[in-house]
């Protein structure tokens, strides 16, 4: 019995590492325009896009797009540069703390 306890708190501990908070860096940007080369960085159509009800992404500095889980938490900084901490699953961020 305490042998399958034992391994039981072992697969938790491992579960849990595998959820622990990453870093993310990037320029948040509107769903529609950040796969557009010619849109890179421009804050002014991430702002108007991202006030008009599109979606929110993290455009890592190697093109990468990233959805966000919650984007409520990203909308205030439309069309900035930021750091992100949170957890990815798949290609998508679940953001704890905005820099």
């Amino acid at each position: 019995m305490k042998r399958i306890a034992a391994i039981a708190m072992l697969g938790l501990c491992i579960a849990s590492a595998g959820a622990s908070a990453q870093t993310f860096k990037g320029f948040i940007q509107d769903k529609s325009c950040a796969g557009q080369p010619g849109m890179k960085d421009d804050a002014k159509c991430a702002k108007k896009c991202l006030k008009g009800g599109d979606t929110a992404v993290l455009v890592a500095p190697d093109g990468k797009i990233f959805k966000i889980a919650n984007q409520s938490s990203v909308l205030p900084h439309a069309g900035e540069h930021v750091t992100l901490e949170g957890t990815l699953a798949g290609d998508t961020i679940t953001v704890d703390k905005v820099k």
